[in-house]
């Protein structure tokens, strides 16, 4: 299995509203992308800013591939996303999973 991480950060006082665009969007995405096994989301309030953490997983890099063709390593972005995110992260990581206890 692999997780794929994405980060993003709003302004504090976008959170809320990001994160229902985010379920219309990118999260909508995912659940109807086969080999998607699903996504986390985390947030962290700092100082004025939202950091959203997304972790989500994946069957494998091919799996990926059919959400973010053609180049999975891109982070995949919707149209309104810089209407609350302060950067636009070019890039995502991915990690293999090994263990699970």
């Amino acid at each position: 299995m692999i997780a794929r991480f994405w980060r993003g950060v709003t302004p504090k006082s976008k959170a809320d509203e990001y994160l229902a665009y985010l379920q219309e969007t990118g999260l909508k995405d995912y659940r109807t992308t086969e080999g998607n096994r699903g996504v986390y989301v985390f947030r962290r309030i700092e100082n004025n800013q939202a950091i959203f953490l997304l972790l989500s997983l994946w069957d494998s890099y091919e799996a990926i591939e059919k959400f973010a063709e053609p180049n999975y390593e891109k982070a995949i972005y919707y149209p309104e996303d810089s209407k609350f995110l302060v950067d636009l992260e070019p890039n995502v990581t991915h990690y293999e999973i090994l263990a699970q206890t």
